[in-house]
C-alpha cells in the first residue's frame, strides 16, 4: 500500500479490516477513476503463486518520460528506458503470458506510443504507456464514431417509442352503426407522422369521420398532430349540435399552439345513422368522394379555409344524403401523389377507377384493395403517409 501511496502518488479509495482478521485496501491513480484492490493472499493458495508475475494491467499517461523520471526519482523500478512501440494488440488467455495487451474487448488492432515497464516491490509487472499523436486521432475518431452509433441508437429507440404512442392516438374502437360500414387506416412514410384519422362518437347513432394532413413530416408533425386530436376530441361535445362552433375552437387552439407556418387540412363529416345524412366541414382539405349506387360520383369540395394559419376564421358546412348502396371515401395526398417510375402520379382519377373495382367488397375491404393498388402501381419508396377511410352504407 505504501509503495502505491508513496512512490506512485495513489490515493487510499478503501481500507477495511473484516472479522476473519481479512484485510481489504483499494487505491486509486490520481488521474482518472480505476480502482485497484490490494490483496494478501493465503499461503499456499492459487493467488499467492501469480505473485510476482506480469500483471496485463496497463497505466496510460499523457507524458510516459515524465512520469518515469517522477517515479524513478521516488525508487520504482522500471526494466528499461521509455520507447517508442508499436504494438498488435491481441487478447491472451494465457496466464503466463508476456504481452502487450488490449483489455477493452475491441478487436485486435495497432496501437502506436511510448511503453516501458515497472514492478512493485513484490515483483508484479506492469506497463506504463502514453499514446503518440498518430493514435490518439484514431482513438478520437474511433470514439466520435461510437457516440454517433450510440446517438443514432437512442434516436432509433425513441422514434419507436413514438410510433407506438402516436399509433394508439388512431381510433382503437368503432363505435357500431346499424346503416354504416366503414373502416381506415393509416400507412406511415415515417416512423411518425402527420396524416390523422379518427372516430368519434357524437353519441347514439352519430358519428364523426375525420381525416386531416398535417403541413410538414416527422416528429414535428406527428406533434401537431396529437394537438388537432386532442382539440378535436375535447370538442366532442359541442360538435353535434354546433360543428362550426366547435370547429372554431378547435382552430384557435391549433392557430395559438403552433408555429407561424403550421397548418392543418381537415375533413369533418358528421354522420346521422338514423337519417343516413351527412353534415360536413371540408376545411381546405381533398374532396371527399361519394359514389353513389347507380354509379354516379358527387365529390365533397371544400367549405372552409385551412385549420392554423388564420386567427379570424370562419366555417361553414355543407350537407348530403347517403343512400343504400353508396360508398364514401376520405383520404390524404399520399394516396393520390403516389409516383410511378415514369413519374406519373396515381391521381385521383385512378382512385375513383380502384374505388368502382372494389366497391362490392365491405369497407375494410375496399381500404385494402385500393392501398395494394397504390402500392402496385408505385413501386418506389413511399415518401409520404398514406391515409384513407372508406364508408359504405347499407
Amino acid at each position: 500500500m505504501r509503495f502505491y501511496l508513496d512512490a506512485l502518488g495513489f490515493t487510499l479509495a478503501g481500507d477495511v479490516r473484516f472479522g476473519s482478521g481479512e484485510r481489504w485496501v483499494a487505491v486509486s491513480p490520481p488521474d482518472g477513476s480505476a480502482v485497484l484492490s490490494l490483496i494478501a493472499p493465503q499461503p499456499g493458495s492459487k493467488e499467492e503463486g501469480l505473485i510476482g508475475r506480469p500483471t496485463q494491467i496497463v497505466f496510460v499517461t499523457e507524458d510516459v518520460v515524465s512520469r518515469y523520471r517522477e517515479w524513478r526519482k521516488r525508487g520504482v523500478r522500471f526494466q528499461y528506458v521509455p520507447r517508442l512501440k508499436r504494438i498488435r494488440y491481441e487478447r491472451s488467455t494465457h496466464p503466463d503470458s508476456v504481452q502487450d495487451l488490449d483489455h477493452s474487448g475491441a478487436p485486435p488492432s495497432l496501437w502506436g506510443g511510448v511503453i516501458t515497464h515497472f514492478k512493485d516491490p513484490d515483483g508484479n509487472l506492469f506497463a506504463l504507456v502514453s499514446y503518440d499523436e498518430e493514435t490518439r486521432a484514431v482513438e478520437a475518431q474511433r470514439r466520435a464514431t461510437a457516440a454517433k452509433l450510440e446517438a443514432e441508437r437512442r434516436t432509433a429507440q425513441e422514434l419507436e417509442i413514438a410510433r407506438e404512442v402516436q399509433t394508439r392516438l388512431f381510433p382503437q374502437t368503432s363505435p357500431s352503426l346499424t346503416t354504416l360500414d366503414y373502416y381506415g387506416t393509416c400507412i406511415q412514410a415515417r416512423q411518425v407522422g402527420g396524416d390523422y384519422y379518427d372516430f368519434l362518437d357524437l353519441g347514439p347513432g352519430r358519428l364523426a369521420l375525420v381525416v386531416g394532413d398535417i403541413s410538414g413530416k416527422g416528429i414535428a408533425a406527428s406533434l401537431l398532430m396529437a394537438n388537432l386530436q386532442a382539440n378535436l376530441r375535447s370538442q366532442c361535445a359541442t360538435a353535434l349540435e354546433h360543428p362550426e362552433r366547435s370547429l372554431r375552437t378547435v382552430n384557435r387552439l391549433f392557430y395559438e399552439n403552433s408555429t407561424a407556418s403550421a397548418y392543418a387540412t381537415l375533413f369533418f363529416g358528421e354522420y346521422d345513422d338514423r337519417r343516413r345524412h351527412l353534415r360536413y366541414a371540408n376545411c381546405g382539405h381533398l374532396c371527399a368522394l361519394l359514389l353513389h349506387r347507380d354509379g354516379g360520383l358527387e365529390k365533397l369540395h371544400s367549405t372552409s379555409r385551412v385549420l392554423g394559419l388564420f386567427k379570424d376564421w370562419e366555417c361553414s358546412t355543407g350537407e348530403c344524403p347517403i343512400y343504400s348502396g353508396d360508398t364514401l371515401v376520405l383520404y390524404t395526398d399520399g394516396i393520390t401523389d403516389s409516383y410511378n417510375d415514369g413519374e406519373e402520379e396515381f391521381g385521383e382519377q385512378r382512385l375513383v377507377d380502384s374505388l368502382r373495382r372494389h366497391r362490392e367488397k365491405p369497407a375494410a375491404a375496399i381500404v385494402t384493395s385500393i392501398i395494394d393498388d397504390v402500392k402496385g402501381f408505385s413501386l418506389r419508396e413511399q415518401f409520404d403517409d398514406m391515409t384513407l377511410i372508406a364508408a359504405k352504407c347499407h
